[in-house]
């Protein structure tokens, strides 16, 4: 099952670095904003996370859980963490399944090669685990402004 705006969201369980596995069903009753990303301590990367960071309080007190996802395995995402305070769990999808089941895992091209990564997205996931919202292709600048948005106007009743 791949994922699709207006339908329930892909279930899955990874690996997570606050310990355990976070699986998209135990967060039943908040919004998850679930984004991929390519890799660890990369400038875009790291600029997106240390943006989620900074907004972190105003997504809690919208009852909005925040996720990050790459292929990065949980010992590199605790550096990540711990070098950029981030307040989030990272989750660690070594085998793509979870890229792959949310359609980011793709044929990228970078100064004329071709290689498979993950390509930055952004996905919105409401309190009943419906995907309500994606964002691919994302350019980091404001990012995180139009994620915020998105959940005041569309999600608060």
């Amino acid at each position: 099952m791949k994922a699709n705006v207006g339908e329930k969201a892909p279930e899955f369980s990874l690996p997570s670095s606050s310990g355990g596995e976070v699986s998209l069903a135990d967060l039943k009753g908040k919004n998850v904003v679930l984004y991929f990303y390519p890799k660890d301590m990369t400038p875009g990367c790291t600029t997106e996370a240390c943006d989620f960071r900074d907004y972190n309080k105003e997504f809690e007190q919208l009852e909005t859980v925040i996720l990050g996802v790459s292929p990065d395995p949980l010992d590199k995402h605790q550096k990540f963490i711990d070098k950029h305070d981030l307040p989030f769990p990272l989750l660690a999808d070594e085998d793509k399944e979870v890229a792959e089941l949310y359609d980011v895992w793709k044929l990228k091209k970078n100064f004329g090669k071709e290689y498979m990564g993950i390509v930055r997205s952004t996905f919105v996931i409401d309190k009943n685990g419906v995907l309500v919202k994606e964002w691919k292709n994302v350019k980091v600048k404001n990012h995180v402004n139009e994620v915020l948005n998105y959940i005041k106007e569309e999600l608060q009743q």
